[in-house]
């Protein structure tokens, strides 16, 4: 999985983000999807960049999977990490629920499954 970081130029500590937003996706989806994602894109960006305050750091992220059309989330919070975290977890529940259907849905019937069709 290739992770590709885009800021707007409001957002600071590009490279210590860098290595927190990694360690941050790694942990959220690395072992489980790493096979399925080919790119992560991720866009931040200061929503409220003339004024301070709130949850004005946006956190977009788009995954693009093999063979699937790409995917995004976005959250807002306070700070960078705090947005990179929601995300995160937002896209991992989504590819949870998108792949695991279709997982399911290409598995072979099982054996009990079989027997009762083939009574039929």
């Amino acid at each position: 999985m290739q992770i590709q970081i885009n800021t707007d130029s409001n957002i600071e500590g590009r490279e210590r983000l860098t290595r927190e937003v990694e360690a941050v996706v790694l942990s959220a989806l690395g072992r489980r999807f790493s096979d399925q994602i080919t790119r992560l894109e991720i866009h931040f960006s200061d929503v409220n960049s003339h004024a301070s305050g709130g949850d004005d750091k946006r956190c977009l992220m788009e995954a693009r999977l093999a063979g699937r059309q790409p995917v995004a989330v976005s959250h807002q919070a306070a700070t960078a990490q705090q947005a990179t975290a929601a995300a995160a977890e937002k896209l991992k529940r989504f590819l949870d629920r998108t792949l695991g259907r279709l997982s399911s849905q290409q598995r072979p019937p099982r054996a009990a499954e079989r027997s009762s069709e083939s009574s039929d």
